[in-house]
């Protein structure tokens, strides 16, 4: 890698929403980006978004001088890649599997750090993309068969477009993120499509379906291929969330007493998980400029806002916007907003 203050180029191949928000990202931090996907469509809308400013049409064209290779498109993808590649630059990939990648044939002496940033939206593709997605965000970083300086090397990268490297062997990876993130989108999925089969029910979803099945929106293509190769994993959540669920049954039955002993640790144990905000709920109606408004009372109380989500009404137009901020910056927030004249939940 070029010393401090040298430029520095990486390859992004792949250029979906997380690749070209890692692209995004290493130019903000002073890479230059050359990029590929198979779709052209997909390369020329990241190449205008300013996620890459060197659109190639091969791959082997675009890791021809970087210093970073970065295989960002799906699974499948990144092995084949990883089998014929042939560079002398770091390479590092982003699949939500581990285990397949550091144990993939690949040709001796390839750099490779097995990486999987904990980012993600529900939207796919790179219009989605920003350079802001990474920020705060764990980056978990596979040291398997990695010469140390080559991890040293990639969280360096990791802190330069904000995220916290986590090192962690591909297989305790994969073990966790079956639990946080593969069993999360088989339940979303589930639940979305049992709902859909009562068409009343759908007409009545509120906050709560809508947050616990956001990322039932994401990007379907990956997740087969994922699911497949950390089934493992995956089966053995499945069934102990069965267990819970069956738990869940017979003390509704027999023991209410259990079953208020169970909400009330899952309550404190996700109250624990999140910094402590204080939630401002406000009532918008269906007229322009209310965003605008909300957007001059942050700017006038200058608070910290840490979450802001969006109800919409039943039947369109208006509902309520939920902003969360720092304990003792709600009064301001308040005040802010009233002297705008909004009506606070």
């Amino acid at each position: 890698m070029p010393g401090a203050g040298a430029e520095r180029s990486a390859a992004v191949l792949g250029t979906g929403l997380i690749g070209a928000s890692f692209g995004m990202a290493l130019r903000k931090a002073g890479w230059t980006a050359a990029g590929w996907d198979p779709d052209g469509e997909a390369l020329a809308v990241a190449a205008a978004r300013g996620a890459v400013d060197r659109p190639c049409p091969t791959w082997k064209e675009a890791v021809e001088g970087v210093d970073l290779v970065v295989l960002a498109g799906p699974l499948d993808a990144a092995l084949e890649t990883l089998a014929v590649l042939r560079t002398a630059a770091l390479v590092t990939d982003v699949a939500g599997v581990k285990v397949p990648v550091v144990r993939a044939a690949r040709p001796p002496g390839l750099r490779l750090v097995a990486g999987h940033p904990m980012a993600g939206r529900e939207h796919a593709g790179p219009s989605a993309a920003t350079p802001a997605l990474f920020r705060g965000a764990a980056w978990i970083v596979c040291p398997d068969g990695a010469a140390p300086e080559d991890v040293d090397i990639l969280e360096e990268i990791v802190r330069s477009v904000g995220a916290v490297p986590h090192r962690m062997p591909a297989v305790e990876h994969d073990r966790v993120a079956a639990l946080i993130s593969h069993l999360p989108q088989v339940i979303a999925v589930s639940l979305v499509n049992l709902a859909s089969e009562d068409p009343e029910a759908l007409r009545l979803v509120a906050g709560s379906f809508r947050d616990l099945t956001r990322v039932a929106a994401s990007e379907p293509r990956w997740w087969p291929g994922l699911l497949a190769a950390n089934r493992r994993n995956v089966s053995g959540v499945i069934d102990r969330m069965i267990d819970y669920l069956e738990a869940v049954r017979a003390d509704m039955q027999a023991d209410p007493d259990s079953l208020a002993a169970r909400i009330e640790s899952a309550r404190s144990r996700r109250r624990e998980m999140a910094p402590p905000v204080v939630r401002v709920g406000v009532v918008l109606q269906d007229r322009p400029g209310e965003i605008a408004a909300v957007g001059r009372a942050l700017e006038q109380s200058a608070v910290d806002v840490r979450d802001l989500q969006l109800r919409h009404a039943l039947h369109g137009g208006g509902g309520v916007l939920t902003l969360s901020v720092r304990p003792g910056e709600d009064e301001a927030l308040r005040e802010a907003l009233g002297a705008e004249g909004f009506t606070l939940e």
